[in-house]
């Protein structure tokens, strides 16, 4: 378990899979192939850790990778020695989600967000945002347009907001929303952003990746 004791009160666990081929990203294998979506995976992921390293040359958070496949080490190897990483471990991905939070608020931590590496739309201002919100209101949600959410953020832990869920649906954002009035949490909601699942959402990297090479562009000229 991590010791927060001493590191900052915001904390922000990454949600990851190890990119290896053929169990990574299985839904764009069809257009992609095996290597092509695994690597994927690899730059969507490394695309998420520079954003939330851009957040932290403004905003004092601790970070954590919770991975699924592969190994420590590899983890290491792929993303370097800079980051605390802990195994997702068993059971759906509600639970896994509720274990990372309860670990989070038991070392200290008293604002706890949570994202994937779906979603190339997540930058360092809307993780800014999604904490200062959490100064106000219980919950934060980044509302996913599939109907899911790609990021969920909290002050305390709340194990209800992960139960009886159908993880992968277009229901679970509502599902949460439904479940945090019934508990009288005050939510916040932060833009609707796409993720990259399937085959049709391919379009939306490949802008993202053109932004990024016009902005190295700009910097560079100037």
């Amino acid at each position: 378990m991590l010791n927060l004791q001493t590191r900052p009160k915001q904390h922000l666990i990454i949600f990851t899979r190890y990119p290896e081929a053929g169990k990574t990203k299985t839904r764009l294998i069809p257009a992609l192939g095996t290597v092509g979506a695994a690597n994927l995976q690899r730059q969507m992921t490394e695309h998420t850790i520079f954003q939330v390293k851009e957040l932290q040359k403004t905003a004092d958070i601790s970070v954590e990778v919770r991975f699924a496949g592969g190994d420590l080490q590899l983890m290491q190897d792929w993303l370097g020695f800079g980051l605390v990483y802990q195994p997702q471990g068993e059971g759906d991905l509600g639970s896994r989600m509720a274990r990372s939070l309860f670990d989070a608020f038991q070392s200290g931590a008293e604002k706890v967000i949570i994202i994937g590496t779906d979603c190339p739309g997540v930058n360092a201002k809307i993780l800014a945002t999604a904490f200062e919100q959490l100064q106000v209101f219980d919950l934060v949600l980044g509302p996913a347009i599939d109907g899911g959410y790609y990021l969920i953020g909290l002050r305390q832990h709340i194990p209800e907001l992960f139960a009886n869920i159908k993880w992968g649906t277009a229901e679970v954002f509502q599902k949460t929303v439904d479940i945090a009035q019934l508990l009288n949490l005050k939510c916040a909601y932060l833009l609707t952003l796409a993720d990259i699942d399937r085959p049709e959402d391919l379009p939306i990297w490949e802008k993202t990746l053109e932004d990024k090479y016009k902005n190295v562009q700009g910097e560079v000229i100037n």
